[in-house]
């Protein structure tokens, strides 16, 4: 018998909410290294050593991994979940530098756009961490 954590079976609707919030992640980082590379950018805090460019290719490798990962490792993802959703927590300061320095990108064009933008980003953690089934999970191991 294994010692690894089982994760508790999920039902359909988990599993596609799941599914599709693994193929946009892996489809924005696809378009962080090609489409809107530039786009990307404006959502670069200042404070982020990095160049941003280097920033905005290496989250978009990240958020590739992270789609496929929601995708296809069915076994671990209630970790997947936990993964994804400190993921958006860390880019919600972009989010952030977006709506204070007035960045255009994405058609977030006006500071009310931007902000209402950032209403979305506790939705994504708790879409994670839902359809993954990590709350569920880590309740029942204790």
């Amino acid at each position: 018998m294994s010692s690894r954590p089982r994760t508790t079976r999920s039902t359909k609707p988990r599993t596609v909410v799941r599914i599709l919030l693994g193929a946009a992640i892996t489809w924005a980082g696809i378009s962080h290294l090609t489409v809107a590379r530039q786009e990307f950018r404006a959502q670069v805090p200042e404070f982020v050593p990095l160049d941003p460019d280097v920033t905005v290719l290496a989250s978009g490798i990240a958020e590739i991994s992270l789609g496929a990962a929601l995708v296809l490792l069915v076994r671990r993802q209630a970790t997947v979940g936990w993964v994804a959703a400190v993921f958006f927590a860390a880019v919600f300061p972009g989010n952030i530098a977006q709506w204070i320095h007035h960045r255009d990108g994405f058609g977030l064009d006006t500071d009310t756009k931007r902000f209402v933008r950032l209403l979305f980003q506790p939705a994504l953690i708790a879409v994670a961490l839902w359809a993954t089934n990590a709350l569920r999970t880590g309740r029942r191991k204790r």
